[in-house]
């Protein structure tokens, strides 16, 4: 029987609902996210996103992706930019 999990998500389908997150949880227009790139810049770079989003941005991961997050997975580089976020976030995927 298949549980959902036998094959990862697929890179486009993580980046989408990475996208998704960012801008329900930071109310950020969907647009503004869409133009996001690797290189475009989250934590200190974003206003929206300070320590207090951090959180509620890393749960709504766990819980629309269906990944764990460890306190020990949280760094600033993770979070630094969208690529970074979106590789933690498929690596993750892929553990799950």
């Amino acid at each position: 029987m298949s549980n959902g999990h036998d094959l990862a998500p697929s890179r486009a389908a993580i980046d989408a609902k990475l996208r998704k997150i960012l801008s329900d949880v930071l109310g950020l227009a969907a647009d503004d996210v869409a133009a996001f790139d690797a290189n475009t810049g989250l934590f200190g770079h974003l206003p929206e996103l300070d320590s207090m989003a951090v959180a509620g941005l890393l749960t709504e991961m766990e819980d629309q992706l269906d990944i764990i997050i460890e306190d020990d997975d949280v760094d600033g580089e993770m979070l630094e930019t969208y690529g970074g976020l979106l590789a933690f976030a498929e690596a993750k995927a892929v553990e799950a």
